[in-house]
């Protein structure tokens, strides 16, 4: 009786000390122990657009269109390539995530972008977030979703 109580406390011991991360409903795994960093480079590749907090309707880039954005730690800088517009899109400035959501506060822009910037320096969004992939939600004044922008990681 001592030896199988002995050979079952190792074998708790043994399945108590697992390292694995949790799932999630769709199967991926979580990392609990750092959370996951807009860090990096990422690409727009293509939008959803909501009705009743719903996606109702989903594409992709259209062809040679480029969105790229930047983060640091802190900093934030994007850049927008349209082929058939000669206009200039890029803006520069700070960022922050607070729970699920992503707020960028623009210092400066290319000469579009600062007219807007006149107007609306800080931009909210709802964020949802993955290791390689996010989408920034627009939210309207009543809290429901309108559209996103999603990105991948290229680097």
């Amino acid at each position: 009786m001592r030896k199988a109580l002995i050979i079952f406390i190792g074998v708790l011991t043994i399945f108590s000390c697992k390292n694995e991360n949790p799932k999630t409903p769709d199967n991926s795994s979580i990392d609990t122990e750092s959370p996951i960093s807009l860090e990096g480079a990422w690409e727009l590749v293509g939008y959803y657009n909501y009705k009743d907090n719903k996606i109702t309707d989903s594409f992709q880039t259209s062809q040679g269109y480029r969105q790229v954005k930047m983060y640091t730690n802190n900093k934030v800088m994007w850049s927008k390539y349209i082929p058939s517009d000669s206009s200039e899109w890029f803006g520069y400035g700070k960022y922050n995530i607070n729970d699920s959501e992503l707020t960028e506060v623009l210092e400066y822009g290319s000469e579009m972008m600062t007219k807007i910037i006149q107007e609306k320096k800080e931009f909210k969004h709802e964020l949802i977030i993955k290791e390689n992939s996010f989408s920034q939600i627009e939210i309207d004044e009543e809290g429901n979703r309108i559209y996103a922008e999603n990105y991948k990681r290229i680097e």
